[in-house]
C-alpha cells in the first residue's frame, strides 16, 4: 500500500439534517483518508450514509435543512470546512470532482454535451472556446466514445446509458481532479457495460495518478477495483480495512450479513441468506448500538451501550461490543 501522505482525510465528520420531527443524523462521525493512486470503497445499504458522505466532502449539503455540525475535511493540508463557498467553486471540477449516480438527471437535457462539457472546462481553466471544444474531444476519445466530433453536438438523451456515464466520467476528468469521488457510477448498467466503466476508471487513474473514492452497495465492484474499504451502517462506520482483508477476516456482523448475501456461483442450491430487518430511522436511532435490532449476536450490553470505532488489528478498525468484551464470535 502507498505509505506517503493523505491528499484527503475527513475526520470526525458529523452532517445533521434538521427537520420537524427532529436532527436527522445522516453523517455521524465519519473518518477515514485516502492517498494519491489509492482507491477507498465505501459499501453499505441504501440510507447508511454514503452519498451524504460524499456530498458533504463536496460541500454540496442543501442548507438548510442540512448542516456540517462537525469534523474536518483536510485536503492537501487545508480543511475545506474553512473555505469560502467562491473558494469551495474554483476546488469543486477542478481538484476534486464528482461522477454522480444517474448521468440523466445530472446532465442538462435541453443542452448538447459539446455545451456542458466546454462550460465545465471554460470555469476551470483559462482557454478559449475553440480550445476548450479541442479539450472536449480529448476527453471523450479518452473515455472510449467514437467519433467525439459528432457526438458533442448531440443531447443526452442521444446516448446510451454507458455512454451518458462515459460523458460524466469526462466531465469530471476534464481538469485532471487529484481526487475523483464515484457515487454509484455502474448502478444502472448492465455487467458489460459495468466492467468497462470499471476498467475504463482503473486505467484513468494510473495514467493521471488521482485518488477515488468509489460509493457502491457491490461488493464485487470493491473486491474489483478498492485497496480499502468503510462500511457504513446507520451513518457511521463500522468497519474499516484493506479489502483483502474484508473478504478474508470481516470482524463486524453487518459485513458478515454483507458477505453472506452474495450468492455462490459455486453452490447453486444454496439459500440466498439476508439480513432480518430493515435500516434504522436515522431521525429516531436506538439508544445502543444501530445495528443491534438486526444482528445475531446481540447482548443487553448492545441495545443500552453504543461502541467506539477502534482498531483491534493493525490497520483494521471495528465499531463492536463484541470485541471489547474479547468474545470469540465467527459468522455463520
Amino acid at each position: 500500500m502507498n505509505e506517503q501522505s493523505p491528499i484527503l482525510q475527513v475526520q470526525n465528520l458529523r452532517t445533521h439534517f434538521f427537520t420537524k420531527s427532529g436532527a436527522v443524523k445522516a453523517v455521524d462521525g465519519v473518518d477515514f483518508s485516502v492517498r494519491a493512486g489509492e482507491t477507498l470503497g465505501i459499501v453499505g445499504e441504501s440510507g447508511s450514509g454514503k452519498s451524504m458522505t460524499a456530498m458533504s466532502v463536496m460541500r454540496l449539503i442543501p442548507s438548510p435543512p442540512g448542516k456540517i455540525v462537525d469534523g474536518e475535511i483536510i485536503f492537501e493540508g487545508e480543511n475545506l470546512l474553512h473555505k469560502s463557498e467562491k473558494q469551495m467553486r474554483k476546488i469543486r471540477g477542478k481538484d476534486i470532482s464528482m461522477i454522480f449516480q444517474d448521468p440523466m438527471t445530472s446532465l442538462n437535457p435541453v443542452l448538447t454535451v459539446e455545451k456542458q462539457m466546454v462550460e465545465t472546462i471554460r470555469t476551470h481553466e483559462p482557454l478559449n472556446k475553440s480550445q476548450a471544444v479541442e479539450r472536449a474531444v480529448e476527453l471523450l476519445e479518452l473515455v472510449g466514445i467514437p467519433e467525439p466530433k459528432n457526438r458533442l453536438k448531440q443531447y443526452p438523451h442521444e446516448f446510451s446509458g454507458g455512454m451518458r456515464q462515459r460523458v460524466m466520467i469526462a466531465m469530471a476528468l476534464a481538469c485532471n481532479p487529484k481526487v475523483l469521488i464515484a457515487d454509484e457510477p455502474t448502478t444502472a448498467l448492465d455487467v458489460t457495460i459495468q466492467a468497462q466503466i470499471l476498467e475504463l476508471l482503473n486505467r484513468l487513474q494510473k495514467e493521471l495518478g488521482m485518488a477515488i473514492i468509489m460509493i457502491t452497495h457491490d461488493l464485487g465492484v470493491v473486491a474489483e477495483v478498492c485497496d480499502r474499504v468503510l462500511v457504513m451502517y446507520g451513518g457511521k462506520p463500522v468497519e474499516y480495512t484493506s479489502t483483502k482483508e474484508l473478504f478474508s477476516d470481516p470482524k463486524h456482523p453487518y459485513t458478515w450479513g454483507l458477505l453472506s448475501s452474495i450468492p455462490r456461483i459455486t453452490n447453486k442450491k444454496a439459500k440466498l441468506e439476508t439480513i432480518d430487518g430493515v435500516p434504522p430511522d436515522l431521525a429516531n436511532l436506538p439508544q445502543g448500538c444501530s445495528f443491534a435490532p438486526r444482528c445475531k449476536y446481540v447482548t443487553d450490553a448492545c441495545l443500552t451501550r453504543d461502541p467506539v470505532l477502534k482498531e483491534y488489528e493493525p490497520n483494521h478498525g471495528v465499531k463492536c461490543l463484541l470485541y471489547e468484551k474479547e468474545e470469540e464470535v465467527s459468522p455463520v
